[in-house]
């Protein structure tokens, strides 16, 4: 796929809306579109998908490797693919858009607030483009998509100001009906609640499509196209998915389904947990169904299982549903499922923001004992865990459950604030211990 990076001068710029546009722009052009996000974020992919209704491909160097990032671009499926940025084009300690364009050769196009500038507006191009001499990454600057830009003489004024070497890839006007709502963990999901698509159609006839497919190029490809995935046809894993656990990167889903047969449940709804030999549980919004989940029957028999040993693996709002308690900002108390030592509190402003390494203290269903993991944490919570609580990994880099320490374990269960990239190890390792698992029945 031919592709490009849509990259923002800074956060709140309206990337996601430049994006959900252009995605509609090039639809309607004629173009099959891969979607695909630069960084760890979950919450932007879901715009994207229910725009285009394919899953948005998860980019980032961090997680992945540069060889795993190529891996994960080159599995899509489209003619072009369109990758939203992170924060500003060079912002990130670990990781930035300007890595990820590195990173798979693309150019970029700036997403560039115009509400208020004109010849601004191409100043400010020229020195995201000039700034990329002072970084340690090879990023060409194409030109500009201007944000909330008028048309007439203000949108004539923005392309007459733009030297040649940058080019005028169109405008998103200003609409109130763009705008996406956000909660703690950022904007709400796009199933939840999707961008007007009158309104996306509207802001996509002002897009240059001809411009910006004619300045897409074919991205890098991996030394490794392929990765060695543990296969077991009879394994049966678990993975828990409604509006409770909806963090999941298409990515894993793929490595999980390459390797043994996926089987989709939800806690939420008290479904009979899978007759399986693992599972799976994603991070998302477990604080939103407190009384659901304190009332599911899944989760009581998920304690039952892993009491018996089932390897289960809980990621952030996973961890969360599989603690003792789970206290609501209000104070409401609801019972989880009990398997691991710790109370978990929501709190009004975020606890971890980063990505983050963790090295293994032991043997777990994700890691073997010395071995590393990189993550990412974003979460509103606090666990509080007991005196003789076990942990699975050594923080690293990050925050973790407790500042130094990630991973509370109890049977063959273990729960991380850290949510890992099928890139990452973990999950191969998750698939071979789901093998154990199956053959010991």
């Amino acid at each position: 796929m031919n592709g490009v990076v849509l990259a923002g001068t800074q956060s709140g710029v309206g990337k996601t809306v430049a994006t959900l546009s252009t995605l509609v722009a090039l639809e309607a052009a004629g173009t099959d579109v891969q979607p695909a996000k630069a960084g760890p974020d979950f919450i932007d992919p879901s715009h994207h998908r229910a725009v285009t209704d394919t899953p948005s491909r998860s980019l980032d160097p961090w997680l992945s490797g540069p060889d795993g990032t190529r891996r994960t671009y080159w599995r899509g499926d489209g003619d072009v693919c369109v990758v939203e940025g992170m924060m500003g084009l060079y912002d990130g300690s670990v990781c930035s858009t300007a890595r990820v364009a590195d990173c798979l050769d693309l150019p970029v196009v700036l997403v560039v607030d115009a509400s208020a500038g004109m010849q601004s507006v191409a100043a400010t191009a020229l020195g995201f483009r000039a700034y990329a001499d002072r970084v340690d990454a090879d990023i060409d600057v194409a030109g500009v998509l201007a944000q909330q830009a008028h048309g007439g003489r203000h949108a004539e004024g923005i392309r007459d100001a733009l030297p040649e070497e940058l080019t005028y890839f169109g405008r998103i006007p200003p609409q109130s009906d763009l705008e996406i709502p956000d909660r703690h963990l950022g904007l709400v999901m796009g199933a939840e609640s999707p961008v007007d698509r009158k309104a996306l159609t509207a802001a996509a006839e002002h897009i240059r499509t001809d411009r910006l497919l004619a300045a897409m190029e074919p991205a890098q490809r991996p030394a490794d196209a392929e990765t060695t995935t543990p296969t077991d046809d009879d394994t049966v894993v678990a993975v828990a998915r409604d509006d409770a656990f909806c963090f999941v990167y298409p990515s894993t889903v793929e490595r999980l389904r390459a390797g043994a047969t996926v089987e989709q449940f939800s806690p939420v709804a008290g479904d009979p947990l899978p007759d399986a030999d693992a599972v799976y549980l994603p991070g998302g919004y477990p604080e939103r169904f407190g009384p659901e989940l304190a009332d599911s029957s899944t989760l009581a028999e998920l304690a039952d299982r892993a009491a018996e040993g089932l390897p289960v693996y809980g990621e952030c709002g996973g961890l969360m549903a599989l603690s003792e308690s789970l206290t609501t900002v209000e104070g409401d108390r609801y019972g989880m499922a009990g398997v691991l030592p710790a109370q978990v509190r929501m709190r009004e402003r975020y606890q971890a923001l980063d990505h983050v390494e963790l090295s293994a203290r032991r043997e777990t269903v994700t890691a073997g004992n010395g071995e590393r993991r990189r993550g990412h944490e974003f979460h509103y919570s606090e666990a509080s865990v007991a005196d003789d609580a076990t942990f699975a990994f050594d923080v690293v880099r990050g925050e973790g459950i407790d500042g130094d320490h990630d991973g509370l374990t109890e049977y063959r269960t273990v729960g991380t604030y850290a949510h890992c990239h099928a890139e990452s190890g973990a999950f191969d390792a998750f698939l071979s211990a789901s093998f154990d698992s199956m053959r010991g029945r």
